[in-house]
């Protein structure tokens, strides 16, 4: 068995896996921040290994968004599988009656995109090709970090070892110390692709949040808010996920399928034939940023790298990854440079003062939005999509600078209504706490 893995890997890689070789780094996981550091290392002419506890190709189960004007920045739109133009939100009550103005859309004025995720996952694969990445399959097991080596130890006794070890193995990492900040807020949804009985949204259109709520009972709007993430796929097939934005304890996905089910029905909207669930379970979006002082490194959600505002990861990746790998190779011109001195360089590139400051005031937001009503979280995004195009998507893609997160947080505050304004200034939780931070990084 172990025979015919090496053979799939080599053909994939291309590459004849050495597993005694010492490399300079080693990356643990093989999910978008795994591919996605491993290629941005070998681009800077490092020796770099993956082991993972599944082979290259295992299908990704999650689906993966980006606004158009990122993705073409970063030069990668021919990896999309849909875009759309017509892209909107609906805020308002709601109203079975379509001209209604409860049913008003925001207009974004953006486009839109969702990834291939087949045509993502090769993309980062042929880049490790390319770059001659070796892949090794097992599950790290155990971890020892010298003054000039680390080596990580497989469930079959393999030992691997490098310069400096990364683990990229997703929100319940390997290795990876993670200071205890309290329960995690969890993003949670349940999401159908198929055909209807009539469409669920236009034509053409992309929703990237429904907020209506006229389908819900008076009690179940005291319940937590969900929306509505929809989009046409054409050909009468149309993709609609019902989402929690975070919350702790999370929904279950029991929960979020029945205020999906009940969303259509109360619309006249008929299921005529499913071709997949997809259970988009446990994103972490407040997740600790990592210990750093540790002598390893991370990247992706391990490293807290999700937008606590959003969810999104994929862009971050792309733009942080050719930062951290260039740290990393910087750092590794000095062959006396310890794995703890290495991973050091690293953790500064990666997490920057600024950085840090930005990630606590979206974790605060995160704090307030959790609490917020139905009502009141409506008119919080009302709000929100009213400052300039560019600061709200600046927001959302985590590209403005402190200066601008800070000015645009406060231009929304000033505009908002009093209700929005209790909510944002009533102290609940931990707000005090990220607050410090922000003071203190």
């Amino acid at each position: 068995m172990l025979k015919g893995y090496k053979n799939v890997l080599q053909e994939v890689l291309g590459e004849e896996m050495d597993t005694n070789a010492r490399i300079d780094a080693l990356v643990l996981g093989c999910g978008p921040g795994a591919l996605s550091i491993a290629s941005a290392l070998g681009k800077e002419n490092l020796k770099v290994g993956i082991l993972s506890e599944t082979e290259p190709h295992k299908p990704w189960p999650f689906t993966y968004g980006i606004w158009g004007e990122e993705v073409d920045q970063l030069g990668l739109s021919d990896l999309l599988e849909h875009r759309w133009s017509n892209t909107v939100s609906f805020f308002g009550e709601g109203s079975k009656h379509k001209g209604n103005n409860k049913n008003f859309p925001t207009n974004h004025a953006r486009d839109y995109g969702l990834f291939d995720k087949v045509k993502l996952q090769q993309y980062w694969i042929n880049q490790c090709k390319k770059f001659l990445v070796t892949w090794h399959i097992g599950k790290a097991i155990d971890l020892k970090v010298d003054t000039d080596i680390s080596t990580v130890t497989t469930s079959k006794g393999l030992e691997l070892t490098a310069r400096l070890i990364i683990d990229a193995t997703g929100y319940k990492p390997a290795f990876l110390q993670i200071p205890d900040e309290g329960p995690i807020a969890v993003q949670t949804c349940y999401g159908i692709v198929g055909e209807f009985s009539s469409p669920p949204v236009d034509e053409g259109q992309f929703v990237l949040m429904d907020y209506r709520c006229d389908h819900l009972t008076s009690n179940e709007k005291l319940e937590p808010p969900t929306f509505l993430y929809a989009m046409d796929f054409g050909s009468n097939k149309f993709f609609l996920e019902e989402t929690s934005l975070g919350l702790a304890p999370p929904l279950s996905l029991e929960v979020l399928k029945s205020r999906l089910n009940k969303r259509l029905e109360y619309r006249g909207i008929k299921l005529t034939k499913l071709e997949y669930e997809e259970l988009g379970v446990y994103l972490p979006m407040n997740m600790p940023i990592p210990s750093l002082d540790q002598p390893i490194l991370s990247f992706g959600g391990a490293a807290g790298m999700v937008h606590p505002a959003s969810g999104y990861l994929v862009g971050s990746l792309l733009r942080r990854a050719p930062v951290l790998a260039k740290a990393i190779a910087k750092s590794m011109e000095e062959k006396s440079n310890s794995p703890e001195k290495i991973a050091q360089e690293g953790w500064k590139a990666l997490w920057p003062k600024e950085l840090i400051k930005k990630k606590a005031l979206y974790t605060f937001g995160l704090e307030k939005l959790m609490r917020f009503e139905e009502s009141q979280l409506r008119e919080f995004f009302i709000q929100f999509f009213k400052l300039p195009n560019n600061q709200w998507y600046g927001f959302l893609t985590n590209t403005l600078s402190l200066n601008e997160l800070i000015n645009s947080m406060w231009s929304m505050f000033k505009k908002a209504p009093w209700s929005v304004k209790w909510g944002l200034m009533a102290m609940q939780g931990k707000e005090l706490k990220l607050l410090w931070k922000f003071i203190k990084p």
